[in-house]
């Protein structure tokens, strides 16, 4: 064994280490050490919907289609499509070595340990987060349906204490005028106003959101019999309800809205990429759950790829329903698919919509808590965490110290903390991990098929790979997109509302001059009035219109220089990275599935924005400390090449 940062833990060894009982560290060795193995197709099919049909199809699909039209059902496709590869990869990886982990165990096997340790660090971020993001949905969509049926929680009760603070703050510096506050931010400000305590300290707290963390955390420490009836019962339920949503939906679709079908434009269409990608997260979080998988090297691969395709029916036919019953300009919301049937005069249905949100919401929290103690778990094993994390219960047969401490850092940020600024880190977590998954399978041995055990098929890219490449670069060449030419000098768009609210009443007048001449309107406002229709107009116009007017100012506009660097530097590595697995492509003769996984996936993690990726790198940058301090001397394979 090396003492390098990139020593490999090989399939061989991982597979005999949980054959022996490693699975806990603590007591190695024995039959109590292993996970229970209890799960079939059908029930990871059913975890993987679970999983997947959550938060996104009742939340963030709204502002995607808002941002995107009817052709959002065109981005559904496209992430399922990248999604789609990925899974592939996850299943390749699964038949191979069917160990709990998910992406940090296959990285380890592939890469080496410095990079399962980035993974594994990455995967506790997007589960944390993405945790305590879906507990605090489910405590707005619990508290929905309980004033639904009359029932009234004090408002104090039902949200943290920062958004408290600032609606209290934001009516404070509205005064009088409150004709422009929110009913949200009023109802913020209400329960700072009747929250006990005294001064600056209030006794707020999103008791919801802690309720159904303990209740999802009791049962997976319990048991995967009972997680799994439970995801089971939940999931055939709200399948039923989406099911019925859609058949009602399309009575009430007037086909006239779904024109124009790309309002926007492309770029309109992938502004949802991050909402429409959150809204595919989950179907990797069964790969945690190999170690209790009768069949894993068979069931698991099925299970990812059948829930992935049902969830792609079902996001396409709900995105088209709720583009078809209302303009997409108004589906800037937080509740979609209540707002559409209360508009058309269905409140009943509108009120069974929120008790299948309520369902959902709970069945994604119960998989995402079940996978990440899992991975705590093979981290630990390794020695890359204390070995408390690997602890297994003698009666339940689970992660018991490592689901207690989940359950921890997912309810008490829950209680006090509103995290819907960094939600996006979620998606760009998701996607480095599947960009990792792909490029490992690409050093993994090519191995023949074998009956019972699922097979990436192998289709040769040592040519398609090299083409593909160079239609990108001659398509960005030959049409001179105005983002990447741009882009070439250090320059990148601001975004809108930014722009707007810097301009002055000269800048606005300019800026209305030259739309009017550009699509032929004769739009005659008023520079306040003005503001409001360059907010509602279709952002590709806004663009065009705004690129063309010379009288404001580059300075407003774009970021230039180093900022401008700073803010296209997702861009410049996606083309860096394409350029290099086209020429690895053309002399290792890569596999072209994984490829295209890993090319589609590093995309769309340009789409996510600079500050998202500030903030990802900011905490892998803490990770490698952690590493650096305590995970290196203590891991297990690095203790064996000191005794070898």
């Amino acid at each position: 064994m090396s003492k390098s940062i990139f020593r490999k833990k090989s399939v061989a060894k991982i597979l005999n280490d949980v054959e022996c009982g490693f699975s806990d560290s603590e007591h190695p060795g024995t039959t109590s050490s292993q996970l229970k193995k209890e799960l079939n197709v059908k029930d990871l099919t059913l975890m993987g919907i679970a999983a997947v049909v959550g938060a996104g199809i009742f939340s963030t699909i709204g502002e995607a289609s808002f941002h995107g039209g009817p052709a959002v059902s065109i981005l559904f496709i496209l992430t399922a499509v990248t999604c789609g590869f990925s899974a592939l990869c996850y299943a390749e990886f699964a038949s191979r070595i069917p160990v709990a982990g998910s992406a940090y165990t296959y990285a380890y096997a592939s890469f080496g340990e410095l990079i399962a340790w980035i993974i594994g660090w990455d995967l506790l971020m997007e589960y944390a987060i993405g945790n305590i993001a879906v507990a605090i949905s489910w405590s707005e969509y619990f508290v929905n349906l309980l004033e639904g049926f009359h029932i009234h929680m004090p408002k104090f009760l039902t949200m943290d204490y920062v958004s408290a603070l600032r609606g209290h703050e934001q009516v404070l510096a509205a005064g009088k005028n409150l004709a422009d506050i929110s009913d949200k931010v009023k109802s913020e400000a209400l329960a700072w106003d009747q929250a006990p305590g005294f001064g600056n300290f209030k006794l707020i707290a999103n008791l919801p959101a802690l309720l159904i963390v303990i209740i999802i955390t009791y049962l997976v420490y319990v048991g995967i019999r009972e997680t799994k009836k439970a995801t089971n019962a939940m999931v055939v339920l709200k399948i039923v309800i989406v099911i019925a949503v859609i058949v009602v939906g399309f009575f009430y679709v007037t086909p006239a809205n779904w024109h124009p079908f790309m309002p926007n434009g492309f770029s309109g269409v992938m502004k949802g990429v991050s909402g429409v990608f959150f809204a595919y997260i989950g179907f990797d979080a069964i790969s945690t759950t190999a170690e209790e998988c009768e069949k894993p090297q068979r069931d698991l691969p099925r299970g990812m790829i059948y829930s992935l395709v049902i969830c792609t029916v079902l996001y396409i036919l709900i995105a088209l329903v709720l583009t078809g019953m209302v303009s997409y300009k108004d589906l800037q919301v937080g509740d979609p698919l209540a707002f559409v049937f209360a508009k058309v005069g269905l409140n009943k249905i509108s009120y069974v919509i929120s008790i299948s949100a309520v369902i959902a919401t709970a069945s994604v929290l119960l998989i995402f808590q079940l996978g990440q103690p899992r991975i705590w778990m093979s981290m630990s094993r390794d020695g890359l965490l204390p070995k408390a994390f690997s602890r297994i219960h003698p009666k339940y047969q689970t992660p018991a110290f490592a689901t207690v401490v989940t359950g921890f850092v997912v309810a008490i940020p829950a209680l006090f903390m509103n995290l819907t600024e960094v939600t996006d880190l979620t998606s760009i977590g998701t996607l480095f991990a599947f960009v990792l998954v792909c490029g490992g399978v690409l050093l993994l041995p090519r191995q023949e098929a074998e009956k019972g055990k699922f097979h990436l098929p192998y289709v040769n890219g040592k040519f398609i790979v090299p083409i593909l490449t160079l239609i990108i670069l001659g398509s960005v060449a030959y049409f001179k997109p105005a983002a990447q030419v741009e882009m070439m000098q250090f320059k990148k768009l601001k975004d809108r509302s930014d722009i707007i609210d810097n301009m002055d009443n000269n800048d606005k007048l300019s800026l209305l001059k030259t739309t009017n001449q550009l699509y032929n309107t004769n739009v005659v406002a008023q520079p306040d009035s003005a503001k409001k229709y360059f907010k509602d107009i279709e952002e590709d116009k806004f663009n065009t219109a705004l690129r063309q007017t010379s009288d404001i100012s580059d300075a407003k506009k774009y970021y230039l220089g180093f900022d401008g660097f700073l803010y296209n530097f997702p861009n410049y590595l996606f083309f860096i990275l394409i350029i290099i697995i086209a020429v690895y492509s053309f002399i290792k003769n890569f596999s072209l599935i994984p490829v295209l996984g890993l090319m589609s996936c590093f995309y769309l993690m340009t789409e996510l924005g600079y500050t998202n990726w500030l903030r990802f790198l900011i905490w892998l940058v803490i990770g490698l400390v952690v590493y650096g301090t305590y995970s290196y001397k203590n891991s297990a394979l690095g203790k064996e090449s000191v005794t070898a």
